[in-house]
């Protein structure tokens, strides 16, 4: 859903996620997360290593900020572009 759109409150189906359309929920299915709680705890990083092992395909990085945006939010932070996750990301990939 387009993080503008996101109420907090009426968050119940994976779609109802800031960046979550029908591909991503489709993905964080694959992970085994079926409904926004089960989130909680999750590392976006870990969930992003998982789907390419699932998938056997080497992902687009950009699903990272997706996965930061999702675990970001359900922890309480404003719901975000999945851009707005991208330099959090490089930056951890570089280990800086």
């Amino acid at each position: 859903m387009n993080p503008n759109k996101v109420v907090r409150e009426a968050v119940s189906k994976l779609t109802d996620l800031p960046n979550i359309g029908k591909a991503s929920a489709a993905d964080l299915k694959l992970l085994g997360i079926e409904k926004p709680d089960d989130l909680v705890g999750q590392d976006p990083y870990d969930m992003y290593e998982r789907l390419c092992a699932i998938t056997s395909t080497r992902h687009d990085p950009c699903v990272i900020d997706v996965f930061i945006s999702v675990t970001s939010f359900i922890q309480g932070d404003e719901p975000k572009n999945w851009w707005a996750y991208t330099a959090e990301r490089k930056r951890m990939q570089s280990g800086k």
